[in-house]
This record gives structure tokens, C-alpha cells and sequence, in this order.
């Protein structure tokens, strides 16, 4: 059996950076998407719906695909593969909702560095409890002060009076988003070890979470209306279509890069085209670009000192040899 074709390491950095853009753009499409509707919940459902028809025609389509479903129908048919599993979606629909309902009100910076924080402690309580499917992980000193720069820099974002200008929720909602990102990505790991492959898990959360934003979404327009037009752009209607790219990307990419280097390409990418999206298309009530490039700096910061695999290294005396 030959080996895949492997990948320059340039290019699949770039890969894993290019990643972290798609994520910055879908948040910034989806939340004007919900801005110009003036419904964020029907702007997730549009976003996650349009993916979910991409998603069912790849899975549908690709051999691997069908033998996943398969084995996911046949987990839950014979229970092995338990509830929880399945819910994934639930956090991407907070996700994608939080987009729609924040995004074009805060600015994508300060969304991606509440984003990021929720991210870094929510993983830090994971990999201590071994939730994910690599099992416990030590929560190290440069953990915790990754962690600790993260919240740092979410405290940053609320200097300028940025208090005085949006309500308290909006600022929690990329947090807990954050929160339920690290929990999903847990989530889907295990229930990619269960179907063998990471395109069935995908479909799951977005079917997941399509029903879920589409039950919030009917509860709202009835409660408030339906939106009177619909927008003409089309790039309005991309954000589900990117949301499966990326992941697709992520998927593949990987396998050439590991984990650790995948991760830091990919907020480096988001954080980097966040602050350039709210300099070149200010939100409303979004921080000062000074204090949103300080705030992703030390975003930035907090991931490296946590991500990177710190090791102490003792100098060598002399006289003294090799054990």
C-alpha cells in the first residue's frame, strides 16, 4: 500500500492559515447576512441549511461517505454509539446564531477574541476531564497562562467604552460560543473514531443544528414577523458553503501539518483577517483599531504559550557524560 502524497510544509501552513480566514469571513458574512434581515436566527438557519444540502450531496456522493452513514446508522441502531454524540450541532447552531446576532454589532475582532478565550478555557477543563478522544492531558503552566492571556485579552477589547455601547449579553455570547467550540470539537473527535470519517460526523451537527435553528428561527418570526425582503447579494448566502470548505480543509490538512502547527496557522489567520474585516468594514459599536490590534496580539499570545510544547532544558556540566 503506498503512502499519500505528502504535502510541502509551506503549503500546508498556508492551507491551515487560509482555514482560519474562512472562519473570520463566514463570521462577518453571517453576521450582516443577520444584520440585513434584522434576524439573526434566520440567518444561522440559512447559513446552516445551505451547508447541510452541500453536505448531504458530498456524503451521498463520496464511497467513504456512504460507508460512514452506515456505520453511524448502525451505532445508533445498536446503541453503540450513545445520544450525546449526536449533539454537536447544538453548538455549532450557538455558533452561527451568535454570528448573526453579534457580528455586525461588535466587529469580528471582538468576537474572535471572546471566541478564542471560551476556546482556551473550555479546553483546558476538557483535556484535564479527558473528554476528548486523545484521552486527559495535563494542564501545564504555559496552559493555564495561555488561558490567562486569553481572558487577558477579552478584557482589553472593553476598554474605549465599549461597555457603554453594547449590551452585556452580546459581549457574552462569543464566549460561551467559544465555550461550545471546544466542547463540539471534542465531541465530533469521538464520533469521527466511531463512523471513520470526519465528513459524516460534519453532517451530523450540521443536521443537528439546523433543526435546532430552525425551531428558534420559526419561534422568533413568529413572535416578531417575517424580515420583508430577502437581500439580492449573493455572497449574503456563502456562509454555510464556506463553513463546510473549511472544515473540509481542516480535515485534510491535518495529516500534513499535525495538530499543534494546524491549530496555531489557523487563529493566526482568523485573528490577522478579523482586525483587517473590522479596519476596512467597521462594525457599529466594535473597539478602536489600536486596542482591537492589542487585544488580537495577545489573543495570539495566549494560544502560542499554550499550544507550543514547552520543554526544560538543563546545561551540560562538564565532566559529567551522557546516562
Amino acid at each position: 500500500m503506498t503512502e499519500p502524497t505528502r504535502l510541502p510544509a509551506g503549503i500546508a501552513l498556508g492551507g491551515a492559515v487560509m482555514v482560519g480566514v474562512l472562519t473570520a469571513a463566514q463570521s462577518r458574512i453571517n453576521g450582516q447576512l443577520g444584520l440585513r434581515l434584522g434576524d439573526g436566527f434566520l440567518a444561522a438557519v440559512i447559513s446552516f441549511g445551505s451547508g447541510l444540502i452541500v453536505l448531504v450531496a458530498l456524503v451521498a456522493a463520496m464511497p467513504s461517505g456512504r460507508r460512514g452513514f452506515g456505520r453511524l446508522r448502525d451505532g445508533v441502531r445498536r446503541r453503540t454509539i450513545p445520544w450525546w454524540m449526536l449533539a454537536g450541532g447544538a453548538a455549532g447552531a450557538l455558533t452561527v446564531a451568535t454570528q448573526g446576532l453579534a457580528v455586525a454589532v461588535i466587529g469580528v475582532s471582538l468576537f474572535t477574541v471572546g471566541v478564542v478565550a471560551g476556546q482556551t478555557v473550555c479546553g483546558l477543563v476538557l483535556d484535564r476531564a479527558g473528554y476528548g478522544p486523545g484521552g486527559a492531558v495535563a494542564v501545564t503552566i504555559p496552559r493555564i497562562v495561555g488561558g490567562a492571556l486569553a481572558l487577558l485579552a477579552v478584557g482589553i477589547s472593553l476598554q474605549g467604552g465599549v461597555l457603554d455601547r453594547v449590551p452585556w449579553w452580546m459581549l457574552l455570547l462569543p464566549f460561551a460560543a467559544g465555550i461550545g467550540i471546544a466542547w463540539q470539537q471534542a465531541t465530533n473527535g469521538r464520533l469521527r473514531q466511531r463512523v471513520g470519517t470526519p465528513l459524516v460526523a460534519t453532517l451530523v451537527n450540521f443536521l443537528g443544528g439546523t433543526l435546532i435553528l430552525a425551531v428558534a428561527a420559526l419561534i422568533h418570526v413568529l413572535m416578531v414577523g417575517m424580515p420583508g425582503v430577502l437581500p439580492s447579494e449573493p455572497w449574503l448566502y456563502l456562509g454555510g458553503v464556506i463553513g463546510v470548505s473549511y472544515i473540509v480543509m481542516s480535515a485534510a490538512l491535518v495529516v500534513h501539518t499535525g495538530v499543534l502547527l494546524f491549530g496555531l496557522g489557523a487563529v493566526a489567520g482568523q485573528l490577522i483577517t478579523a482586525f483587517v474585516l473590522d479596519a476596512l468594514w467597521p462594525s457599529d459599536a466594535g473597539p478602536q483599531w489600536q486596542v482591537g490590534a492589542v487585544m488580537i496580539l495577545v489573543a495570539g499570545a495566549g494560544v502560542v504559550v499554550a499550544a507550543t510544547p514547552w520543554r526544560r532544558r538543563f546545561p551540560r556540566r562538564r565532566g559529567i557524560g551522557r546516562t
